[in-house]
Parts: C-alpha cells; sequence; structure tokens
C-alpha cells in the first residue's frame, strides 16, 4: 500500500472517527479539543474536507497531508499551550490535573504523527531529505 493510499485511507476514515468521538465519547483523532464541540467539528470538517478534495484531485495528495500536518501540529501546541498556561477555575478549585495522562498521550502520538507525515509529505512535494541547501 502506497504513502499517498494511506493518508486517503485515514482520511477516509475521518468519518469513523467522528462517530466514536460523538457517539462513544471515544475521542482518538481530535482529543485536543475535547473542551471545543464547536472546533472538534470544524476540525472533522476540515478533515473530510482533506479528504474530498484527495479523492477529487489525487495529485494534491502530499500537499494536502502536509498541510494538514501543519494544522494538527498548530492546534496541538496551541491546546496544550493554553491548557497549561490558563487553567480552569475547576482545575483550582478542585486541584485536578492541568494535564491528563490521555490528553499527554494523545499530544505525543498525535504530534508525533503528525510531525512525521509533514516531512514524509514536504519530501514527496520537494524530492529530498533534511534542511540545508543542496547543490
Amino acid at each position: 500500500m502506497s504513502q499517498k493510499s494511506i493518508l486517503r485511507a485515514y482520511y477516509g476514515g475521518t468519518l469513523v472517527f467522528l462517530l466514536l468521538d460523538l457517539g462513544f465519547q471515544f475521542s482518538v483523532r481530535a482529543t485536543f479539543l475535547d473542551s471545543s464541540t464547536g472546533l472538534r467539528l470544524l476540525y472533522y470538517g476540515f478533515c473530510m474536507l482533506c479528504f474530498l478534495v484527495m479523492a477529487w484531485k489525487p495529485a494534491l495528495t502530499a500537499l494536502i497531508g502536509a498541510v494538514e500536518s501543519v494544522v494538527t501540529l498548530s492546534a496541538l501546541i496551541i491546546a496544550m499551550g493554553v491548557r497549561v498556561m490558563v487553567p480552569a477555575d475547576p482545575m483550582l478549585e478542585t486541584g485536578a490535573d492541568v494535564v491528563t495522562a490521555r490528553e499527554l498521550m494523545n499530544f505525543v502520538l498525535a504530534g508525533g504523527i503528525a510531525y512525521v507525515a509533514w516531512g514524509s509529505n514536504m519530501q514527496q512535494l520537494f524530492g529530498r531529505r533534511g534542511g540545508g541547501s543542496h547543490s
């Protein structure tokens, strides 16, 4: 199975992730947005749009994967940063963890996958690995 096929299958599975999230409160893909149903639905909609564009124009798969990876990484970093730097009142009142083990695990897993996907897609787009200039 090619990398493009895997990426299309991942985005094609967005509906399954959405159903797991809304139907069973089992968020795998968008745990970093658990506190905001609206943003979570917007993220799932964005992922579904990525899939539709990939199906329509397969040549754009690497570009879409790179863009979505940057969006995911940015959302993860911002959501985790806000959560750590601006704890909610209930956390302060009850002494609950600022970041739960589940959130931290999702951050590491989703962030790692998004980073690897970004690097792989950039390599496909530009045909080289590593940084710096090549002569």
